[in-house]
């Protein structure tokens, strides 16, 4: 049975997420513990509030040694919202000084969108990528989403990887990275624990990709 921790780092209210995980018949456990973490099957890493906040706490646990080390043994992770914003180098969210720096597992910035309404709440299509895992048998439903920054480009060189990651969009008055697949490192912008039956189809994807 698969073992999936769910990073506890301060970060918002986790036990939607871990209910969410349990329908795909994993073995659940919240924890802030850096071997259990490190030596699970799988990790998630939730994301609610603002990013600097949020790489704080994660340093706090050394969540992102946590990280890092997993990556680079190819064990998956799973970011979700915030939690995937802080995958990426900076993010000029309340940032007086130009910027806050991320975890730099992808380049580019995290910045505010230029839309009519902020923030982007509510449900939205996502234009998945060709033959994505995360998005099988579910390209066509709709996600939900909070949140008013987000990566509005892609910057990895497709050229320094043997496999191009797999970068999904969606739109709020601009488009906008919905989703990435990028070998073990999966995220979401949107919450799959609040999109219904399409959000626990694709953690029921990502448990199986893990399998």
């Amino acid at each position: 049975m698969t073992t999936v921790v769910i990073l506890d780092y301060g970060s918002g209210n986790v036990r939607s997420a871990q209910r969410a995980v349990e329908t795909t018949g994993a073995t659940v456990s919240i924890s802030a513990d850096f071997e259990i973490a490190l030596n699970a099957d799988a990790l998630l890493v939730p994301g609610v509030g603002a990013f600097a906040a949020c790489v704080a706490g994660l340093k706090n646990v050394r969540g992102d040694q946590i990280i890092g080390r997993r990556l680079a043994g190819g064990r998956p992770v799973l970011g979700i919202c915030v939690g995937m914003q802080v995958l990426f180098e900076k993010s000029t969210e309340h940032a007086e000084l130009g910027f806050h720096p991320g975890l730099n597992e992808w380049p580019g910035t995290v910045d505010q969108l230029t839309a009519p309404v902020l923030p982007h709440m509510g449900w939205n299509n996502v234009v998945a990528a060709n033959e994505s895992q995360m998005f099988a048998g579910i390209s066509d439903e709709r996600f939900y989403f909070v949140h008013s920054y987000a990566a509005r480009k892609w910057e990895l060189d497709p050229y320094e990887l043997l496999s191009p990651p797999k970068v999904s969009w969606a739109n709020h008055g601009e488009d906008f990275v919905a989703a990435v697949e990028n070998g073990p490192l999966w995220a979401t912008q949107f919450h799959p624990e609040k999109s219904g039956d399409a959000g626990l189809a694709l953690l029921g994807n990502w448990i199986s990709a893990i399998k």
